[in-house]
């Protein structure tokens, strides 16, 4: 009689490789390979550092501040992971073992050995609290990585001693057959041992169609798991194409924006000077004022001389010498007519620049508003993506 025993095997899951050129975990990639089963159970802020791996000493920082740091459960896979990403690279993604040991080096510093990863971690916090909770979360982790692995031992073991067993069963049960005696206790032996084969034949047939429909469920696993793993690699593809896509528009927008900021500085140094031509304007408005004012008190000069003329016949040479003057006089009033006939045209041209330049402005300024309303828009399109993603 022969025994059967068969054994399947459902390897791990094999993700998609998250490396970029550089040799960095890309974010996006790590976030579409960590599977949705994962769950994060305990979250804190630290300060990354890894062990220098030439010296084996110092401390290299692998984040420039206090970044997210999580502890991940896999239900189905019943594992730990300690995850932190800074940005757009992964700095820790360590699994958690039995063998592992959290070590607390001073109030605030605390690390643990990764021999998976082949370096050593450590975290800084703000308070000794933080340090505190993060190493009884360990340690707890730790032991429910423990009761796992144990748990899994028990039923290797149990499924080992159950194939043992069977194994010892069949010998056990064929052993009457081989037995001398007379016919009639050779012929008092045959039913019994027909019956306990048909039994461990039935059984194992039992065995093996369970096993057969367990690897073909197990292979439809596997299978949709395959096509769910390469539609991710497609709309990873996908977004990492239209993520360069937006890089390109972004660098398109700042360089418009620059732009259209060196043209905002050269319409306020245009103001400026409409403004300095302002000043002017209100300084020449005050001289022809002053000069409308001077000839004012000639004219009423003018008229006092008249009157003066009219009772004093004897002045008539003086008349005439004022007539003189008043012909100077109104000469020079006319000039200074001209003058400010002169200034107020220049003025009103100054008013007509002035007008022109602010109209341009608004104009430049409202097109800012929209470029600025334009990529306040790109930018929320972004976080919207980056959120859904």
């Amino acid at each position: 009689m022969r025994a059967i025993c068969i054994v399947y095997q459902l390897s791990s899951t094999s993700y998609p490789s998250v490396h970029d050129n550089d040799g960095d975990v890309d974010i996006q990639s790590f976030l579409f390979s960590v599977p949705s089963r994962e769950q994060p159970i305990f979250t804190t802020r630290a300060h990354v550092f890894q062990i220098d791996p030439t010296t084996k000493k110092n401390w290299v920082p692998a984040s420039k501040q206090a970044v997210t740091v999580s502890y991940f459960y896999d239900s189905t896979r019943n594992s730990y992971r300690v995850i932190s990403v800074d940005g757009s690279k992964v700095i820790i993604n360590s699994t958690i073992t039995p063998n592992m040991t959290f070590t607390k080096t001073s109030q605030k510093f605390g690390q643990w050995a990764d021999s998976r990863a082949n370096t050593v971690f450590g975290l800084g916090f703000a308070s000794e609290q933080q340090l505190a909770k993060f190493a009884e979360k360990f340690q707890e982790v730790k032991e429910a990585a423990k009761l796992a692995r144990e748990k899994s031992q028990e039923k290797i073991e149990s499924s080992s001693n159950h194939s043992q067993e069977s194994g010892r069963e069949t010998p056990s049960s064929a052993q009457p057959s081989s037995i001398n005696g007379t016919d009639d206790e050779k012929i008092s032996h045959v039913g019994p041992v027909d019956t306990q084969l048909k039994s461990e034949n039935d059984r194992l047939k039992t065995v093996i169609e369970q096993g057969n429909t367990n690897a073909k469920k197990w292979e439809t696993e596997l299978q949709t798991l395959r096509d769910s793993n390469a539609r991710l690699v497609d709309a990873l593809q996908e977004s990492a194409a239209n993520v360069e896509t937006w890089k390109k528009q972004l660098a398109a927008c700042k360089e418009e924006n620059g732009q259209l900021r060196d043209r905002i500085t050269e319409l306020e140094a245009q103001c400026n000077e409409a403004n300095r031509e302002k000043e002017r304007t209100a300084q020449l408005t005050v001289k022809v004022k002053e000069l409308q004012s001077e000839l004012q008190e000639k004219e009423q000069e003018l008229e006092n001389l008249r009157a003066q003329a009219e009772i004093i016949p004897k002045l008539m040479e003086e008349c005439e010498t004022l007539t003189q003057k008043l012909q100077a006089a109104e000469k020079k009033n006319q000039d200074l007519e001209h003058r400010i006939d002169t200034l107020e045209a220049d003025i009103e041209d100054s008013h007509h620049k002035q007008g022109h330049l602010k109209v341009e402005l608004k104009k430049f300024m409202d097109i800012l508003d929209g470029k600025i309303d334009e990529l306040h828009e790109f930018r929320q399109g972004l976080s919207k993506l980056g959120t859904d993603n």
